[in-house]
């Protein structure tokens, strides 16, 4: 795998070894797109553009890096104590992907999933969400959850509410059961999150489901997390040693 690569004075090919052990699941919490838009001049607005923008190159390049499925942290249940009008642009700027990607991510093999509740988006957004979910949902390129208005909390809290309401006898509740009530119940687990702009915690990101996930922490913003950095992440994934609570002899 190569690509070129613009330097000052030439044009120079960077080579991408195939990676021996890829993750099958990597989640990812885009963070930093309104410290790159301060440190570049620009609004918060175009930093979740230049965020956007970025998931376009991530998606090919995760396909290219052999791996199978990304979670994405899109919006979350607490991002709704932002400001007003920064909420409108990202509900502007979701409303727009779908209106001007989905056929392209549909003729490339991405099928479209979301994670989180959908009750809070304006109809006409829900409605182009569900859509653009049952367009894709024969594609198997590459599975793309988008977890908007989600919460880790959250979803543990919903879990637990439809275990209760099937009346399921306390006795019979186990790890195993309570994983197929989540929002992720038909897919496997993470085994790589990524969060860029160098913050050290999960911002409540899939806390259930990354009980034994790697992480890896980069200080780059994310609308800068470019090809190049991504593969050192799936990288240094393929060297660690997961031993899920046991030993390896």
């Amino acid at each position: 795998m190569a690509e070129l690569v613009q330097t000052e004075n030439s044009v120079e090919q960077k080579e991408y070894p195939p990676l021996e052990n890829p993750p099958y699941h990597v989640g990812i919490i885009m963070d930093g797109n309104g410290r790159w838009a301060k440190q570049n001049g620009k609004s918060r607005f175009e930093g979740h553009k230049a965020g956007t923008e970025n998931l376009r190159r991530t998606l090919k390049s995760s396909v290219e890096f052999g791996v199978k499925m990304l979670t994405i942290y899109a919006f979350s249940t607490e991002n709704w104590k932002r400001p007003p009008f920064e909420i409108m642009g990202l509900m502007k700027i979701l409303e727009n992907v779908i209106d001007t990607e989905l056929e392209e991510l549909n003729k490339n093999g991405v099928q479209l999933r979301h994670i989180g509740q959908l009750e809070r988006l304006k109809p006409i957004i829900r409605n182009k969400v569900l859509y653009a979910i049952d367009k894709t949902k024969h594609n198997d390129r590459l599975i793309l959850n988008v977890a908007f208005n989600y919460g880790g909390r959250d979803e543990i809290v919903h879990a637990v509410k439809r275990v209760i309401a099937d009346n399921i006898p306390p006795d019979e509740i186990t790890a195993d059961l309570l994983s197929h009530y989540m929002y992720t119940a038909d897919c496997p687990d993470p085994d790589l999150i990524i969060r860029t702009s160098g913050e050290f915690r999960t911002s409540n990101f899939l806390i259930w489901q990354a009980a034994y996930a790697e992480y890896y922490i980069t200080p780059t913003y994310w609308p800068d997390f470019d090809k190049a950095e991504y593969y050192k992440a799936l990288q240094t994934f393929s060297r660690r040693d997961r031993r899920y609570g046991g030993r390896n002899e």
